[in-house]
């Protein structure tokens, strides 16, 4: 079988790309991601994880690279990841007690002959309305830092949850039956 590469250092995206049992290498993608773009946000998201899979492809000329990237988007506005604790709360307090839309698009590359599909997965969530010691609470164990929307739906995060609408995997970070379902187009037994 032809070596499969996973294109994210993403602790996430590795750990539900191993439950389907692949055998697989990870490769750091040195992409810019530019966020200021001016496309809507399921191209936003596939340009991105496009972006990806071409970075990391020129360093493997016979593999298949999967790439993704997620993004959170409320009412048309992309809410990355915050990084400070203000950034955080500003971004909780959007979307306590509303509902926003998670995109996770993904890509598979094949480096021998070229062929990419990219298709983006977009979810539905509905936060809780959180008070602002809630909110607090969470920001105080960092996790929501380096999270699209300020929080993670597989952590301490997953308590803010009202409900979810589509794939979970796809919320967490990769799409697990759409990448499978693609994998087998490129020849990957699954």
């Amino acid at each position: 079988m032809r070596k499969l590469i996973l294109a994210s250092t993403s602790p996430r995206r590795k750990e539900l790309l191993k439950k389907t049992g692949l055998t697989f290498d990870i490769a750091t993608s040195d992409y810019e991601e530019d966020m200021t773009l001016s496309l809507a946000p399921k191209e936003l998201v596939t340009y991105l994880s496009q972006g990806k899979a071409q970075a990391v492809a020129e360093k493997f000329p016979d593999a298949i690279i999967i790439a993704a990237d997620t993004i959170v988007v409320y009412k048309d506005a992309i809410l990355g990841k915050p990084h400070t604790d203000e950034k955080a709360r500003d971004m909780l307090n959007i979307l306590r007690g509303n509902v926003h839309s998670v995109i996770t698009s993904f890509t598979v590359l094949d480096t021998r002959d070229g062929k990419i599909v990219s298709q983006a997965v977009e979810s539905t969530v509905y936060l809780k309305q959180l008070t602002k010691e809630e909110i607090d609470k969470y920001i105080a164990t960092k996790e929501p830092l380096d999270k699209a929307g300020a929080y993670a739906v597989q952590g301490i995060g997953s308590s803010l949850i009202d409900r979810i609408e589509g794939s979970f995997s796809s919320i967490v970070g990769l799409p697990i039956e759409e990448v499978l379902e693609t994998l087998k187009e490129f020849g990957v037994k699954i």
